[in-house]
This record gives structure tokens, C-alpha cells and sequence, in this order.
């Protein structure tokens, strides 16, 4: 039975035929082929994994006049967006083509033979890094294109030498087909098995399963909600041989604005934080959705000035039904606390485009509820008031872990400031002293990651060159003859 249909993302009607997810069969079928093609994909030499990743990211760019229009009717978030996500793409393909150029990949680390007895005498060793093999790659639904069929995940599994088998998103399904076969092609016409890259569809929960449970599959790589995550997490640990399982699961991505910056910048800092709340109608995973202010007249000036700007605030559609459902689940249940003052009413029920949330509590009771320190996926944010750095503190350690934490106003080094900046990173992957979250750059340097809930792999990161750590093994070469140092495809 048909259980796979592009909708229009602002209508919800049906765009063309409906089709079949793929069956158990197809599942086996595509994880075979990805296992067959390990060992000879492992093998390439780093400037032929180079040239497949230009050659995606000039296919992907090729079909930019079909692909983005596509993009828009099935998720809503406008040419203008998806234009922009789709170059980052590419760039983000052409970036590790450039690190596997660099050498940086196939670095060894040489310890030569010293001589003598053991703890000082040693035999030669070489520490080298190997592909895991063929990854479970999970698309998300809020990036059509940065994180899903050929994003960031993708070109790191890639670029280390892994096939890929990608479970495409339900969210945007036609286009999730269309890029696969764009992929596909290049790959064909690189002379590469066609394991390198493969593909499954299905909404069903069942789909996911099979694929990770796939004795050949080595590693899986997800971005989406923490209960789909954490159920996935939980099937990868329990297999026969249990995988790595890197996981992006959510982040109330707390914002702190320290008092020396609200009289001077309040209402230009409030003004860029409600656009932040609100850029692509609160569904990206860095949107700051806590923000910790001072109990004082000033954090008052600040709130009401949040609270004035987000109510002129016009979030677009949702991407889908269930997201938007589970954003009035959170608007509702929030607006209900008995703690919890609400300032911008936000939810509009299902018949209407979203409003955005925001609501007030205390420190004491935001610490106390952990229902109060989940994330609502959406254009909804709570304000935290303090009364002092130890309370700030508090709130931060309550958080857990974040994908960022943002701290407005601790520009001069002073013991309060330290200790601040010491407790953001104990708590994010990545900590801002100026701007918003809601941007992530693809560089060398990024951490998109954190401790959890943020992500069941904190010390990895799926933004950025060093994601492709995820998909390596180390292994020592202990007095290796020199055809094994030299042998292309073990070293």
C-alpha cells in the first residue's frame, strides 16, 4: 500500500501520484549493495572521493532551477531560503572535498622504534585511520537540502570513505527522490559500484528499524526529535554488535543577556532575538528558546520589548501537520503551568498560520520542573528571571546540555564573567558572545553538538570538517612491513 505523498507544504494538497515506501526486501537489497562496495569505496585514494563530492555539489547546483522550486512547494520555507540552504550545500561538499586534498584525512601519526627495554625501548608504530563501512544516514525534515540527502552527514560518510545509505525524509519526499537520482548519476558516471550511495523511503517507524538493525551497517547518522532519536539510539545499542549512533536530538539553546548590555543595546538586541525566535517559524535546532534576564527594572525594559517585537512577528507555515500539533502541545502545555506568566500568547490552532509564544517564569520554578526544560520545536521561547549570577548558573546546570549557549554582555574578564563562560561550556557545544544561534557555520573550527539531550555524541559534531571523525577507526600498525605502509587502501 502507497504510503508515500508529496503535499503542498501551504495548501496541503497532494502533488501528483502517491507510491510505496520501501519494503523489507528493498531495505536488505540496499544495505548489501552499500556492504559490497565498502572494501573498494575504502580503497579510493582521497582526490577520487574529492572529485565525487565536486562533482555532487555541481549536479545539486545544476538542478538548482528544478530542485528549489520543488523544495518550496513541499516545505514552505520560500525560494529565498532554500536557494541559500542549497548553496551551503554545495559549499559544504566542496569543503571536504578541499580537507581530503589537504591530506588531513589520511594523516599518520609515526612513532619510530626506539631501542632498549620497555617503558622507554618501543617497537615502530604507525596510528592510522580506517572507514567504519557503509552509515544509516537519517534526513532531516527542517533542511531539505543542508541535512538531508546530500547534506552535511552525507558528504562526511562520504569523504571518509563510508557508502552511504540514506533514509529520506517524508516531509519532502519528491525531492528526496529527485536528488537521489541526481546522486546517483554522478556516481555512475565516476565508474563507482553503485553501494556508494543508496537510498530508503518510509514514514513508518519500521523503516528506520530495519535499516539500523542491518548487520552490515556500521554507524548511523540523525538529526530529529529526541523521542525518535532516543528509540533509534536505543536499537543501534541493543544490536548484536552495537554501532555508533550519532544523534542531533534537540537544544532549548539558552540565551543570556547580562545587565551592562540592556541599557544601551535592549531594544536592538530585543529586536534581533524575536527575529531569531522566528527565522523559518522557529524550526531550526539552534533557535533560542530560553532567555535568562536580570529582576530588575531594566530586565523588565528588555522582556516588554521582546514581547512588543515578537507579537509584530509573522511566522510562515510549519512544515508539517505533526510538527505544527506538536508545537501547539507545547504552546498549550506551557501556557497551562501554573508558573509560567504568558506574555505573547503564541498557537493558533491548527486552521491557521502559527503565532509566536512567549512566557514568563522564575528561576526557583524553571529549575524545580523539568517539563519546563524541554524544548517546544517552534517559534516559542520562555524567559527565565533571575537575581543573581549563582541563580544564572543554576538555570544553566538545569538546562543539561544545548547545542549553544549564548551570553550577551560578558566582555571584560572579571571572576563573575569566568565563571559564567566555564559553566556555558560544561553545558554547549558552542558558546556566542555576540549574535544569535540560528547560524551555523560550516568551517573547521565547528562544534554542532553537546552534551545531552543535545546530542548522544557530545565529544562529535555533524557541522563542519570535523564531522567526518565520526566515520573513521583508528588502528595502530605495530613494525609494519614497508607493502603495508605503502599499500594504497590500508593506510
Amino acid at each position: 500500500m502507497a504510503d508515500l505523498q508529496s503535499i503542498n507544504a501551504r495548501t496541503g494538497q497532494p502533488l501528483g501520484a502517491a507510491w510505496a515506501a520501501s519494503t523489507a526486501e528493498e531495505i536488505d537489497a540496499a544495505v548489501a549493495a552499500a556492504a559490497q562496495a565498502a572494501a573498494l569505496f575504502a580503497a579510493t585514494s582521497a582526490a577520487e572521493r574529492a572529485a565525487l563530492l565536486r562533482d555532487l555539489a555541481e549536479a545539486l547546483l545544476a538542478g538548482r532551477d528544478t530542485l528549489v522550486p520543488l523544495a518550496d512547494r513541499e516545505s514552505g520555507l520560500g525560494l529565498a531560503r532554500l536557494g541559500g540552504e542549497l548553496d551551503r550545500t554545495a559549499f559544504q561538499l566542496r569543503g571536504f572535498a578541499d580537507v581530503l586534498e589537504r591530506g588531513i584525512v589520511h594523516a599518520v601519526i609515526d612513532d619510530a622504534a626506539v631501542a632498549g627495554m620497555p617503558p622507554a625501548g618501543r617497537p615502530r608504530m604507525l596510528r592510522v585511520r580506517v572507514p567504519l563501512g557503509p552509515v544509516a544516514m537519517f534526513s532531516a525534515s527542517n533542511f531539505p537540502f543542508a541535512f538531508s540527502v546530500l547534506g552535511g552527514d552525507t558528504a562526511a560518510a562520504l569523504a571518509a570513505g563510508c557508502p552511504v545509505v540514506v533514509k529520506s525524509h517524508p516531509a519532502h519526499p519528491e525531492l528526496s527522490r529527485q536528488t537521489v537520482a541526481l546522486a546517483r548519476q554522478v556516481v555512475a558516471a565516476r565508474g563507482l559500484p553503485v553501494g556508494v550511495f543508496q537510498s530508503v523511503e518510509g514514514a513508518a517507524v519500521e523503516t528506520g528499524v530495519r535499516l539500523v538493525q542491518a548487520p552490515a551497517i556500521a554507524a548511523v547518522a540523525f538529526t530529529g526529535s529526541f523521542h525518535g532519536g532516543m528509540a533509534l539510539a536505543r536499537v543501534a545499542a541493543e544490536r548484536a554488535r552495537p554501532i555508533p549512533f550519532y544523534g542531533e536530538l534537540g537544544s532549548v539553546n539558552p540565551l543570556v543577556v547580562l545587565p551592562p548590555v540592556v541599557p544601551s543595546q535592549g531594544a536592538a538586541l530585543a529586536e534581533t532575538l524575536a527575529a531569531s525566535i522566528c527565522q523559518g517559524a522557529g524550526q531550526f535546532c539552534t533557535s533560542p528558546g530560553l532567555v535568562i534576564v536580570r529582576q530588575d527594572a531594566a530586565g523588565d525594559a528588555f522582556v516588554q520589548a521582546l514581547a512588543d517585537r515578537l507579537v509584530a512577528q509573522t511566522p510562515h507555515a510549519m512544515l508539517t501537520p505533526g510538527i505544527r500539533h506538536a508545537f501547539e502541545q507545547g504552546v498549550s502545555a506551557w501556557s497551562c503551568h501554573a508558573g509560567v506568566q504568558t506574555l505573547v500568547p503564541g498557537g493558533a490552532g491548527m486552521d491557521a498560520l502559527p503565532r509566536p509564544f512567549l512566557g514568563q517564569v522564575q528561576a526557583g520554578d524553571f529549575i524545580a520542573d523539568a517539563r519546563l526544560q524541554t524544548e517546544v520545536f517552534g517559534a516559542a521561547a520562555l524567559v527565565v528571571r533571575v537575581d543573581s549570577l549563582a541563580q544564572t548558573l543554576a538555570v544553566l546546570r538545569a538546562v543539561g546540555g544545548a547545542l549553544t549557549v549564548t551570553l550577551w554582555g560578558a566582555d571584560s574578564d572579571t571572576p563573575e564573567h569566568r565563571d559564567l563562560v566555564r559553566a556555558a561550556t560544561q553545558v554547549a557545544g558552542r558558546v556566542l558572545f555576540a549574535g544569535v544561534p540560528t547560524g551555523v557555520a560550516v568551517t573547521a573550527a565547528q562544534q554542532h553538538g553537546g552534551p545531552f539531550p543535545a546530542s548522544t555524541a557530545p565529544a562529535t559534531t555533524s557541522v563542519g570538517y570535523a564531522a567526518l571523525d565520526r566515520f573513521l577507526r583508528p588502528v595502530a600498525l605495530q613494525e609494519a612491513p614497508a607493502w603495508v605502509v605503502n599499500c594504497r587502501g590500508l593506510v
